[in-house]
C-alpha cells in the first residue's frame, strides 16, 4: 500500500535541520508499517526496536543518556551496526519506555547527525508529556487513516490519477463507478488492516471483525492509560458519539448522554479523547469573520469519529445496504456518513487547518463546515445524494455574500462563478481546485 505520509518522511530525511521525529496517530493506523517501509526504501540499514514486553531494550536507557553508549547498545540489541550516514533508528511502542522518549532530547542536542524516529500508542505517549517529554527537541507528524485516494490505490488504482489531478472530463465518464467506490469506502474506512483485508479478499464480514478488534483495543487503552477517576466518563462520551451524530441536530449535548450531565463534569474526559485523536471536535462559530477562532462558541460543538469505517461499525451498518438501490446507503443514515467522510478527508489532507461549522442561534440553518483559507471564509455544505436542495447554504450566501461556496454531493462536478459543486470523491483535494 502507498501512504501519502511517505513523502513527508522523505522531506524530513532531507532537511539539514532535521530533529528526531515523533510519529503520532491512533492505534493501528499504520505507524509501524510506515516507519519500516520508509526505512527499507530510503536507508541501507534499519535499526528497529520495540519496547513492548522488552525488558532488555528498556534497560539500555536506564543508566544515562550518553549517546556513544546508547548507539553501541542499540547496535547490539537490534543486530545492526548503526552509522549516522546510512541507518534509520526506530523506537516503537515508545510509551513503554519513557526514558527512550526522553533520549530524543539528547540526540537532538548532542548527535543531530543520527536519524531517529519514534512512535507508540497516542494515549500512552500523550500521558508522558510533562514528565521527560522532549518538548521543542523533536518534530511531530500525525498519521491519519487512509484517505479515499489511498483506498483507491489499494482497491482500484486506475482511478488514482484522475481523482488526484481533478480531471473533470475523465471523472464525468467514471462518475458512477467512483461513487460506488465511495460507498464501499464508507463501510471499509481507512484503517490499513481493514483496507488490506478488503483488497485481498473483498470480504466485508472479515473487514467488520477487524473494526471490532480495533475498537476493543481502544477500550483496553482507556483502562491502561487513563486515570481511574476519568475512565467511566471517557467511555461514556466515547460510547455516545455515534448516537449523537445520528440526531437531526448533531450538536453534542451532555444531557443526551445522561440526564443531568453537565459539561464541567466531563471536561477532563473530553480532553483525553481529543488529545488521543479518538474524537474530532468542531466548534460552532457565531459570525463567519476573520479570524474564525475569535468567533467560535466554546460550549457548542459536534464530535466525530477518527475513521468512517469505525463509525460504520459502531452504527451496525450492514453490508447489504451497499447492494441496495442508488443512494440507499446515504439515505438510510441521513447524511451522517457523508458528513463524517468529508471531515475525515479535509482533516487528513489539510493537517492543522482549523475546521468549524456555522449555525444560527436557534438552529434554523446550519452548514456542516466553515474554513478560513487564504484570507477567505469558505462555507461547505454536504449532501448525501443527488438532491441538493437546501435552505442553509442559500441563507448563508444571502446573509454574508461569500466569494466562494462549496457543496459536496453525489452529483458530478460543476461550477457557476464562485459556487462549486464537487462530487464526494473529490473532497480530499478540493482546495486545490478553487
Amino acid at each position: 500500500m502507498q501512504r501519502n505520509s511517505l513523502k513527508k518522511l522523505t522531506e524530513w530525511k532531507n532537511n539539514p535541520h532535521r530533529k528526531p521525529l515523533v510519529l503520532y496517530g491512533i492505534r493501528q493506523v499504520g505507524k509501524t508499517w510506515l516507519m519500516k517501509e520508509f526505512g527499507a526504501a530510503h536507508y541501507k540499514k534499519l535499526a528497529y526496536i520495540s519496547f513492548d514486553n522488552n525488558t532488555q531494550g528498556k534497560n539500555i536507557f536506564a543508566a544515562d543518556f550518553n549517546i556513544s553508549r546508547l548507539i553501541q547498545d542499540l547496535s547490539i540489541e537490534t543486530g545492526v551496526p548503526i552509522k549516522s550516514q546510512d541507518t534509520l533508528i526506530v523506537f516503537d511502542e515508545v510509551q513503554e519506555c519513557p526514558r527512550a522518549l526522553t533520549s530524543l532530547k539528547y540526540f537532538a542536542e548532542e548527535a543531530p547527525e543520527y536519524h531517529v524516529m519514534a512512535a507508540g500508542s497516542l494515549l500512552g505517549v500523550m500521558s508522558l508529556e510533562g514528565s521527560g517529554f522532549p518538548v521543542g527537541k523533536v518534530e511531530t507528524l500525525t498519521l491519519y487513516p487512509m484517505t479515499f485516494i489511498e483506498f483507491l490505490d489499494a482497491i482500484d488504482p486506475r482511478f488514482v490519477e484522475p481523482v488526484s489531478k481533478g480531471d473533470t472530463r475523465q471523472l464525468e465518464v467514471f462518475h458512477e463507478a467512483l461513487m460506488h467506490l465511495v460507498q464501499h469506502y464508507l463501510y471499509v474506512g481507512g484503517m490499513p488492516e481493514a483496507v488490506l483485508r478488503y483488497a485481498e479478499t473483498g470480504d466485508l464480514a472479515e473487514v467488520r471483525k477487524i473494526h471490532h478488534t480495533i475498537l476493543d483495543a481502544y477500550y483496553a487503552d482507556f483502562a491502561k492509560h487513563i486515570p481511574p477517576g476519568s475512565t467511566a466518563k471517557v467511555r461514556a462520551i466515547w460510547d455516545s458519539v455515534p448516537t449523537q451524530l445520528a440526531k437531526e441536530n448533531k450538536r453534542y449535548l451532555y444531557s443526551d448522554m445522561k440526564r443531568g450531565s453537565r459539561g464541567r463534569d466531563y471536561e477532563t474526559a473530553l480532553q483525553w479523547l481529543k488529545d488521543a485523536g479518538l474524537v474530532i471536535m468542531l466548534n460552532r462559530v457565531s459570525l463567519p469573520l476573520i479570524p474564525l477562532v475569535a468567533y467560535k462558541e466554546m460550549p457548542i460543538f459536534k464530535l466525530y469519529m477518527p475513521d468512517i469505517g469505525l463509525l460504520s461499525a459502531r452504527t451496525s451498518l450492514s453490508p447489504k445496504v451497499l447492494l441496495d438501490k442508488e443512494d440507499a446507503l446515504f439515505t438510510h443514515y441521513k447524511g451522517l456518513l457523508a458528513e463524517q467522510y468529508v471531515l475525515q478527508e479535509l482533516t487528513a489532507t489539510h493537517d492543522h487547518m482549523p475546521l468549524y461549522y456555522w449555525g444560527t442561534e436557534k438552529n434554523t440553518a446550519e452548514l456542516e463546515f466553515l474554513i478560513q483559507y487564504e484570507n477567505r471564509i469558505i462555507p461547505m455544505e454536504v449532501k448525501s445524494g443527488k438532491n441538493i436542495k437546501s435552505t442553509s447554504l442559500r441563507i448563508f450566501k444571502n446573509t454574508y455574500n461569500p466569494e466562494i461556496s462549496i457543496r459536496f454531493s453525489a452529483r458530478s462536478y460543476s461550477r457557476n462563478g464562485g459556487n462549486y459543486e464537487f462530487p464526494l470523491y473529490m473532497a480530499g483535494n478540493v482546495l486545490d481546485r478553487i
